[in-house]
């Protein structure tokens, strides 16, 4: 498999795994409707933590295979599937400020992801 493929599926693997931390925010939110320790709560708020658990293992595997820092900078999509669990989950409104602010923060991730391959040409 060339390096290609491999930091292919590396980024492929980082951005199912933001997905899957973005969710804990849902679950958060999904506890806070429910009564304090009642069993919706738990079952919300232990999703959640789980949920963290097994991203926290996941990243480690991925800053293993890619540089921190641009791992980092991907991290910022979870702002754009914030949006995306706001609809799905909770009817919240897409404005259009939302998506131009999603747009700028898309457009930066793929900016900086390119920026590094100008000097690997050099």
């Amino acid at each position: 498999m060339g390096e290609k493929s491999k930091g292919a599926k590396t980024l492929l693997a980082l951005h199912l795994l933001l997905a899957l931390y973005s969710i804990s925010g849902v679950m958060s939110k999904l506890a806070a409707r429910h009564s304090f320790m009642s069993l919706p709560f738990v079952l919300c708020y232990g999703g959640s933590l789980v949920i963290l658990a097994v991203y926290a293992m996941g990243w480690q595997q991925i800053i293993k295979r890619m540089p921190l820092i641009a791992a980092y900078a991907n991290r910022a999509v979870t702002l754009v599937w914030g949006i995306v669990w706001g609809v799905l989950f909770f009817g919240e409104d897409v404005t259009p400020l939302k998506l131009l602010g999603a747009g700028i923060v898309l457009a930066g991730v793929v900016l900086f992801s390119h920026s590094g391959e100008e000097g690997d040409h050099e």
